[in-house]
């Protein structure tokens, strides 16, 4: 028999990583008072369409995952300095070999339509994500839950999931290997709960608009009919900690020129609005300007199914031909910085306090000479002197300029290649990549929880953004070896990752790595308490409250 040892709140607020990762809270105060005479409301832009509200089948884009968080809590929540803390969840005990986790749910826990929140409901949300006739969009973090690829294979059925509701209020947990990180991924999108009796009444339309959905965090949707581009979140009185929820409302609107924003904002309109290029500047020194670093990459992802953008040599070609440099002092401008990798600076570092891309170093850098001669082979392999590709990016302003930039690049030093860019809305975008309907796209992608591996695994056959498909066989060894053979190993767990991620992104190109990401934002002065994440959800408003200045 294991021994168990009992997770506290004291021992899981051990569990920080590094400067990056911590959230910063802005404008904060320890004792919060409200005035009564303040009206508790917030306006806040996004800059791109939800695509649904059901955690297991949105896109993977940020505007969904920033609204579903808000309306949603898991086992943990985030805490301060981005330590995991408990949300659903009283107390956990975990095995000695770091297999089991034993869950006790709080007893006062409701959704928003009164039903109390039970462990069936978490089993059935886990079982539903990895389903493979269940329609989700499972992500590859889920297999480390135990049967978790099995089941998504159809080799096993979903009721052999390694979860369990042993009553109404206790779920066991067993995974597939021990994760020092499963707290951290149970906070994250995918591992959110749905309430299994309320889904079984609507199916299909579960999370479609806002008038399908029950919640169980801090806050409820109103107003999003599935295609809209405002909504409103109102504050859930049947959360069990809604006594520390301040707002009663916060709008939200869709605004995907930057300029219109600032606009808004400076009207009054809105208090908080994203910036980036010239915008950045001209707030420089405000006490209003507010710059963070985040997880974010922007990249290139390459249809592999196609000939053109199938071929090795041409995907290295553009990855080597665009200079990143040039790209964030001069296209983006808010602080994001070049990125010669899948995994970002300061996110992940080993026990000698080494950051991961540091270990690993750079990976298909700008280099004129390189980008030419692996364009010859292309040309050569494909039997093309010409070659005509299309870039497929959202109709925000960032990627247009995003697009504009990359097509004069790789024009310009890459004598044969013309590039068509194809505008559309972020939703039709993401349905257009899970088609293949596309040569390459451009993108960006936040993680869910902080490890290399959540990276380094993103183009395996079950990653979260591999719409090209791009399949290598000993690629997907190496990252299944550093799950399994190397779980307690750390430096031999990095070496094989680091593998990994110079065979998919060095040597093969399964994807083009641009920029790390930034916040640059413009927040009202009056605005406290904003929790601003560096990775998954982009802000928290679970504490937000109005004061006098």
């Amino acid at each position: 028999m294991n021994i168990k040892r009992k997770i506290s709140s004291l021992i899981l607020s051990l569990l920080t990583i590094n400067t990056l990762a911590a959230p910063s809270t802005i404008q904060a105060q320890e004792d919060v008072v409200i005035d009564p005479n303040i009206e508790q409301t917030i306006s806040l832009s996004t800059g791109g369409e939800i695509s649904s509200l059901d955690s297991a089948k949105y896109s993977g884009d940020v505007p969904s995952s920033d609204t579903i968080t808000q309306l949603f809590e898991g086992l943990y929540r985030i805490g301060e300095g981005n330590d995991v803390e408990f949300g659903q969840a009283e107390s956990v005990d975990i095995s000695e070999d770091g297999l089991t986790y034993t869950f006790t749910l709080k007893d006062d826990i409701y959704w928003s339509n009164g039903d109390p929140v039970t462990a069936n409901d978490f089993e059935f949300s886990f079982k539903r994500l990895v389903d493979p006739n269940a329609g989700t969009q499972s992500s590859q973090a889920s297999e480390v839950l135990k049967n978790a690829v099995q089941i998504k294979n159809g080799e096993l059925s979903p009721d052999e999931l390694g979860v369990t509701a042993l009553d109404e209020k206790t779920l066991e947990i067993i995974l597939e290997y021990p994760a020092d990180y499963f707290p951290k991924l149970l906070s994250a999108t995918r591992f959110l709960p749905v309430n299994q009796k309320y889904y079984e009444e609507v199916q299909d339309q579960y999370g479609t608009s806002s008038d399908f959905l029950v919640v169980n965090g801090p806050f409820n949707i109103e107003g999003w009919n599935g295609v809209n581009l405002e909504w409103t979140f109102v504050k859930n009185d049947n959360y069990w900690d809604a006594e520390n929820v301040y707002l009663d409302e916060a709008h939200i609107s869709v605004i995907k020129e930057i300029g219109t924003g600032v606009d808004l904002f400076e009207a009054g309109e809105l208090d908080y609005v994203t910036l980036s290029s010239e915008y950045v500047q001209q707030y420089a020194g405000s006490d209003i300007l507010h710059t963070l670093p985040k997880a974010t990459i922007g990249y290139l992802g390459f249809n592999t199914t196609r000939e053109n953008t199938g071929n090795i040599a041409l995907r290295r070609a553009i990855s080597q031909a665009f200079d990143k440099e040039l790209y964030a002092q001069s296209v983006i401008q808010d602080g994001a910085t070049p990125l010669n990798g899948q995994v970002p600076r300061d996110f992940a570092f080993n026990e000698a306090g080494e950051d991961y891309r540091d270990v690993a170093g750079d990976m298909l850098v700008f280099n004129l000479e390189e980008a030419q001669a692996d364009w010859n082979t292309a040309k050569e392999e494909l039997g093309f002197d010409i070659i005509e590709l299309e870039l497929l990016v959202s109709d925000v302003e960032l990627s247009r300029r995003t697009s504009e930039y990359l097509q004069a690049q790789l024009e310009q030093n890459l004598p044969g290649l013309s590039i068509t860019i194809r505008s559309v809305p972020l939703k039709n975008r993401l349905d257009i990549q899970s088609d293949l309907d596309f040569d390459i796209y451009y993108g960006t992608w936040t993680p869910g929880f902080q490890d290399a591996s959540v990276f380094v695994e993103q183009y395996t056959t079950s990653g979260g953004i591999n719409f090209g498909d791009y399949y290598n066989e000993a690629y997907e060894e190496l990252v299944r070896s550093a799950k399994y053979d190397f779980a307690n190993d750390l430096d031999g767990r990095w070496e094989t990752l680091i593998e990994a991620e110079t065979l998919s992104i060095k040597e093969e190109a399964a994807a083009a790595p641009i920029y790390q990401g930034a916040n640059a934002f413009l927040l009202a002065p009056e605005v406290k308490g904003l929790k601003v994440l560096p990775f998954g959800r982009s802000y928290d408003l679970r504490q937000v409250y109005i004061s006098a200045q």
